[in-house]
């Protein structure tokens, strides 16, 4: 170990190394913004971070869904009215809805949309069969 990796890990300090071609993609991003390179890599880091967050906890409150809110949540995101999701799970209209009601909940939100916009990325095309 170097005389300047002792240094680092007794401050505490990492480094980070990036192979040659994000590294470019780093600096081409830092002349455009006319920024120091650390800077735009302390931010991308922590927008990732953050972004990593929230993936983390909507996987967390999708398991914490019942089997039954999860089909109706990928049911409804894939655009079912409440109607269809009934016919389909051959459950109650008013009983979609109680579950859509936990659902939102659950997530915090208070519109079936916003709980689309959430998951937008996610793909649930396996329970449109």
């Amino acid at each position: 170990m170097s005389l300047w990796q002792s240094i680092q890990r007794i401050l505490g300090l990492q480094v980070i190394h990036l192979d040659k071609s994000t590294l470019y993609e780093l600096q081409n991003l830092a002349e455009q913004e006319n920024r120091p390179k650390e800077a735009v890599a302390a931010e991308l880091l922590t927008f990732a971070l953050v972004q990593r967050g929230a993936a983390e906890t909507k996987l967390r409150l999708w398991q914490e869904l019942s089997p039954r809110e999860r089909e109706v949540t990928a049911l409804l995101c894939l655009y079912y009215t409440n109607s269809q999701i009934a016919h389909r799970l051959a459950i109650s209209t008013p009983t979609v809805k109680t579950h859509v009601r936990n659902v939102l909940r659950k997530f915090g939100l208070s519109r079936r949309s916003d709980l689309r916009l959430v998951l937008a990325e996610w793909d649930f095309s396996a329970w449109d069969t």
